[in-house]
């Protein structure tokens, strides 16, 4: 017979984070998070508490997705054939 002396659940952590907290966590600046809250085609997801803003860390991740940048790796290779070529 076997048992169980502990269950450990653990669930991922998604918390609200102020401007500031949110710039620690991106890289980016308050002024520019800011700027971002009324993006005119994105704006960035948040919540007003009693004039605090505050963002979801999950909500601002899948709002960034919208400006991942892919270079066109076959167009660079490409271009750099070519050069040798010449």
């Amino acid at each position: 017979m076997h048992v169980i002396e502990a269950v450990n659940i653990t669930t991922p952590l998604d918390p609200f984070l102020s401007l500031k907290g949110l710039a620690g966590y991106s890289g980016m600046s308050v002024r520019k998070l800011r700027d971002c809250l009324t993006h005119p085609v994105s704006p960035l997801p948040h919540y007003r508490v009693d004039g605090k803003i505050l963002v979801r860390r999950s909500e601002f991740d899948a709002w960034m997705q919208a400006f991942k940048h892919v270079p066109d790796v076959d167009r660079i290779v490409n271009a750099v054939v070519e050069e040798f070529r010449r």
